[in-house]
């Protein structure tokens, strides 16, 4: 029998988590996973039943919510043999659409039952682990006071957005990629591990995780007449062709801004010191996936 940890966070995205091990009771293979169950209650908790999952040398963990969550359980996950299973319940299910990870949790569940399981790569922001995107300027602003409001769902980050678009003040940034520097004027500056935010919003739209980088996307200012096409192009997958947008990839990135400030991981809000550093590690962290590659998966 395989040992898996489901970590199940109650309060992610808009739904109830409460019927959890009856689905998972119905759909895991009980021949092969024997499942046991631990449930956030508090900042850290993912991470640490992960570890814990790890220390009792568990086959696997399955994190039930929203990229917080999986962010949490794969941070305790990385750098070890221990695999991380996908069931998305939250607003943005990033790394799950990334993947192709069925959205229904009876979907997500069948993927273990298929046993596959790949190695990505992770990345870190001043050594805070990453599986998606991180970044600063105006989407982290919106990621502060998308988790003030209290009230999840895309409708709710639409509102905060457009609310946030009519205060918010570009910055200007120092940017050291591959030893070189040069000084630009950002609206946003994110970083992908994985190609989008969540809800296919693609800000990093050529991002891998299976090629030992990062890519960066600097959005210059731009006048709200614009503001329509910056929103089609993330949504349609072409914000890269937008005459504002310069796209960059490496290892490792390094930016200095005039401020510490708020950035996001993984849509999650977190304050950061003036200097940053983003790095990816190759092929740190394993997951289970609808099938093989990250170019052939198939839900």
């Amino acid at each position: 029998m395989k040992k898996l940890i489901a970590i199940v966070n109650p309060k992610s995205g808009t739904g109830d988590q409460a019927g959890v091990p009856e689905l998972v009771d119905k759909i895991v293979d009980k021949e092969r996973f024997d499942v046991d169950y631990r449930y956030i209650d508090k900042p850290g908790d993912a991470k640490r039943f992960a570890q814990e999952a790890v220390a009792t040398g568990c086959y696997g963990v399955i994190a039930v919510g929203g990229d917080g969550t999986v962010n949490g359980a794969a941070s305790g996950l990385i750098d070890t043999d221990v695999a991380l299973a996908v069931v998305p319940c939250g607003s943005g299910n990033g790394l799950a659409r990334h993947l192709h990870i069925p959205l229904k949790m009876s979907g997500a569940l069948k993927v273990v039952n298929k046993d596959l399981i790949e190695n990505f790569d992770y990345c870190t922001l001043n050594g805070v682990p990453f599986m998606c995107t991180c970044g600063m300027g105006f989407d982290a602003q919106v990621a502060y006071d998308f988790q003030l409001d209290g009230k999840r769902g895309f409708p709710t980050y639409v509102k905060k957005a457009l609310e946030d678009y009519l205060t918010f003040k570009p910055q200007e940034y120092t940017i050291e990629i591959d030893g070189k520097e040069y000084t630009q004027k950002a609206f946003v500056i994110a970083f992908g591990n994985a190609a989008q935010y969540g809800n296919n919003g693609f800000i990093t739209p050529h991002a891998s995780m299976q090629d030992g980088l990062v890519d960066m996307t600097v959005i210059s200012p731009f006048n709200v007449l614009e503001v329509p096409i910056m929103g089609l192009s993330l949504f349609f997958k072409k914000i890269d062709i937008n005459h504002c947008v310069n796209m960059y990839r490496s290892k490792s990135f390094k930016i200095h801004r005039y401020a510490p400030g708020p950035m996001h991981i993984d849509g999650d809000p977190i304050d950061m010191p003036a200097d940053v550093e983003v790095v990816c590690h190759p092929g740190g962290i394993k997951i289970f996936t609808p099938g093989r590659g990250e170019n052939n998966l198939q839900a």
